[in-house]
């Protein structure tokens, strides 16, 4: 067996660094980043108490016109409907006004909620390690530093089974390519996400690299490194292929979750009617 990948994402004492940040994004996405604080400000006012980048953008990996815009905002208080109609509304303003964004999402969250005891190891872990400071104080100051364990992975993509039953609802009603291009994205990065951390205790490292993180799963896990791998590429270059589509609802995403109930302690998924 060949070696794992060298261990990444840490820092000296073992905990895992936060991987993005303001530095890092590029100058094609510095205008967006910057319409974005701005109009969360006159959005949501003295509502907001802080906002955050995650995904590529703050990484510096993002791609002019393929790569989506993803920030959490943390509001004082819980987010009502009228917050939500006014997120959507945003996201749907920046999308338009720059091509170099394609899509995204903007999560709303209370401050109590993020930083409980309940969310310490899934909402916590995403603001203090996932999360780039954008504008407020730093909700991270709150919260522990973490590191790659079990409990980690089982609180963050222990779940797994619970999703089940929507793919395959959402799968079975998909009726058009682009429905199945939006599934097909989700899902793949859902199971890199819970593959690599079903691995991660044993490789002692973080990332957020969707190949890197399958071919890490595929050292441990060599028989299914070749649908992994196929599901990174889905989630970059995400396509209409239902038989592919299937493999992943069908094929690997049932077996991540009986792995992580035999590795975790976990009560074992029921299988599919």
């Amino acid at each position: 067996m060949t070696p794992p990948p060298p261990v990444r994402g840490l820092h000296p004492d073992g905990t895992i660094a936060r991987e993005g940040s303001p530095d890092r994004v590029t100058a094609a996405f510095t205008p967006v980043v910057e319409a974005l604080r701005g109009r969360l400000h006159e959005v949501f006012g003295a509502r907001m108490h802080s906002a955050y980048l995650y995904g590529s953008i703050p990484r510096g990996t993002a791609v002019p016109g393929v790569s989506d815009l993803d920030a959490l905002v943390a509001l004082h208080t819980a987010p009502d409907p009228t917050d939500r109609d006014r997120t959507r509304a945003l996201q749907e303003e920046i999308d338009a006004a720059f091509p170099q964004v394609d899509g995204g999402g903007i999560l709303l969250d209370g401050v109590a909620n993020l930083t409980s005891a309940l969310e310490r190891h899934d909402a916590g872990f995403f603001v203090a390690c996932l999360c780039t400071p954008l504008a407020g104080p730093d909700l991270g100051a709150r919260l522990p530093r973490y590191r790659p364990t079990s409990l980690l992975a089982r609180e963050t993509n222990g779940d797994l089974h619970l999703t089940l039953p929507r793919w395959r609802a959402r799968l079975a009603e998909a009726a058009t390519d682009d429905d199945l291009r939006v599934l097909s994205r989700r899902v793949a990065r859902r199971l890199i996400r819970t593959g690599f951390t079903l691995v991660m205790p044993s490789w002692g490292g973080w990332t957020s690299d969707l190949t890197l993180a399958a071919d890490v799963f595929g050292h441990y896990h060599p028989d299914r490194h070749g649908l992994m791998r196929t599901a990174a590429h889905t989630a970059r270059n995400p396509g209409s292929d239902r038989d592919h589509l299937c493999a992943l609802v069908e094929d690997l995403a049932p077996w991540l979750a009986r792995e992580y109930a035999a590795t975790h302690g976990l009560k074992a998924p029921r299988p599919a009617p």
